[in-house]
């Protein structure tokens, strides 16, 4: 947003801290434009500009956000450095999600990590089903974590190197059906009575009132939310797909309380130097939150957008709209939750209590 400006943004350290030095001639303007969407300090000693080091600092400044960090690549044998390089540019040219980008590389890592010097464009499928065996046998890794690294792999030998599909023909383990774990209405009521804080509670409103992920939650921009229309706009989320959710009634006037009291600037909630609230953060909202209200069930604050859906599908929202609502490609993701939500299951009285 700044390319017309006249500025350079470098990473530096501060006090300490990791920041990035925003320098820039003496430009009313860019100065107003920059307190607008970030926090930005005055350095005394070094005569400049700095924000915090956050990835979406880095993001608004241009400046790359790393994928694997040098712990990550000090342990990579210098003959698969080059293999490892051209695997990141391969998954940032297509485009995927930063989540995609740090798993699939970090899922490659683990396999140069284990062959050490043997030059990864060599291994031949015997091989790469040896190690993937190892997995199993040895790391003792769950289903979902096989198919994470098969996928990593599968997209080395494919997309990096061109090979054809048949050449990399890997057994896949068969995943387990596992039902969305969910909360019942009494126990969402619960969480909000005891938590106090005007930010949090609105992350768990949200999170449930809207059906949403938590990157979705930490992602929320001013500007995406009309309470005119009622209707806040979910951009580029999972899949970068658009879509909109309805704003809860309930929720505006603490919301309009909440911007008094805060003044987030871009995004809705905000750090304290107004950087974009950390996924972790709003996670150890709804962990708190669930140790205070005393339940034991054993989830995450995902586990509000399975509530959502429940929910609607009890109160006899049909589907193919929950589906919309819920951003999913294929209505049998969506009908899974009919297995939590069926009262028809519920009202069948057990032969034990007919005795």
């Amino acid at each position: 947003m700044f390319n017309s400006l006249n500025y350079s943004a470098t990473l530096g350290e501060h006090n300490g801290k990791n920041i990035i030095w925003v320098q820039f001639p003496n430009n009313l303007e860019l100065r107003n434009q920059l307190k607008t969407v970030a926090t930005i300090h005055w350095s005394n000693t070094q005569k400049c500009w700095y924000v915090v080091d956050t990835p979406y600092y880095r993001r608004l400044f241009a400046i790359e956000v790393a994928i694997a960090g040098k712990a990550v690549i000090s342990k990579i044998s210098p003959v698969n450095i080059e293999a490892f390089q051209e695997y990141q540019n391969k998954i940032i040219l297509k485009g995927f999600s930063q989540n995609t980008l740090r798993t699939y590389t970090m899922e490659f890592a683990q396999l140069l990590y284990k062959i050490q010097e043997v030059p990864v464009n060599t291994l031949t499928s015997k091989e790469l089903i040896e190690y993937l065996l190892y997995c199993h046998t040895e790391l003792k890794l769950s289903e979902n974590q096989i198919h994470s690294r098969i996928n990593a792999v599968k997209f080395y030998f494919e997309k990096v190197l061109n090979q054809p599909r048949m050449v990399f023909d890997i057994p896949r383990p068969k995943k387990p059906l596992l039902l969305p774990k969910a909360l019942n209405q009494e126990e969402i009521k619960r969480l909000f009575e005891v938590t106090h804080n005007l930010k949090h509670k609105l992350i768990l409103k949200l999170a449930y009132g809207m059906g949403l992920r938590v990157s979705e939650i930490v992602n929320l921009k001013i500007e995406h939310i009309d309470s005119h229309t009622m209707q806040v706009l979910i951009a580029c989320a999972k899949g970068k797909k658009d879509r909109y959710v309805n704003l809860p009634e309930s929720v505006l006037n603490e919301m309009r309380e909440y911007y008094r009291m805060y003044k987030p600037k871009t995004f809705l909630f905000e750090g304290s130097h107004h950087e974009q609230y950390a996924t972790r953060s709003a996670q150890a909202v709804f962990k708190v939150a669930m140790k205070k209200a005393n339940i034991k069930k054993t989830i995450g604050i995902h586990g509000l957008r399975h509530s959502y859906a429940t929910h609607l599908l009890q109160q006899g929202t049909d589907i193919r709209y929950i589906k919309e609502l819920m951003g999913h490609n294929d209505i049998k993701t969506t009908s899974i939750y009919t297995q939590v939500a069926d009262t028809n299951l519920k009202r069948i009285a057990s032969p034990l209590d007919t005795l």
